[in-house]
């Protein structure tokens, strides 16, 4: 049996699902960067944001990180100068937030590896107006607000 019979071939009705499709070195280093955030954000609690927009990714490659990745069960859309799409990977911990503007073009595109994507956590300033708002609507309804401390 000569070397050439121990190379295994797949024929194109056997080729693998689009997570297992082999990946290149540009998207291969992005996958370790996204594990060694998952550590990160483990061990410390550490978050990261890879910027996807200004990888030099070649053609079909971001979407074959997206493929890769797959999909988890949450989405979330945020309206704010422009439409903002939050999807979980099928990754816990690495979200793909994706920014647009009112046109739908799109500004920024993120890896975020992150209990919770930044842009879904209230401000602390966001949350002092809460209270204020809640008071007041309290307010008017004959409810006294409860005593601050």
């Amino acid at each position: 049996m000569s070397s050439l019979d121990e190379i295994p071939v797949v024929s194109g009705a056997g080729a693998p699902a689009s997570r297992e499709l082999p990946l290149n070195g540009a998207l291969e280093s992005v996958l370790h960067e996204v594990r060694h955030a998952l550590a990160r954000l483990v061990g410390t609690g550490e978050t990261t944001k890879i910027d996807l927009k200004s990888m030099p990714f070649g053609p079909g490659d971001l979407d074959r990180l997206i493929a890769f990745l797959g999909k988890g069960e949450v989405q979330a859309s945020i309206e704010a100068l422009g439409p903002t799409r939050v999807q979980e990977t099928a990754t816990a911990g690495v979200w793909l937030v994706d920014y647009l503007n009112s046109e739908a073009q799109r500004l920024a595109l993120h890896l975020e590896i992150a209990h919770v994507p930044e842009i879904l956590r209230p401000q602390p300033q966001d949350l002092d107006d809460a209270i204020a708002v809640l008071d007041a609507r309290l307010n008017r309804v004959g409810g006294d607000p409860p005593p601050t401390s």
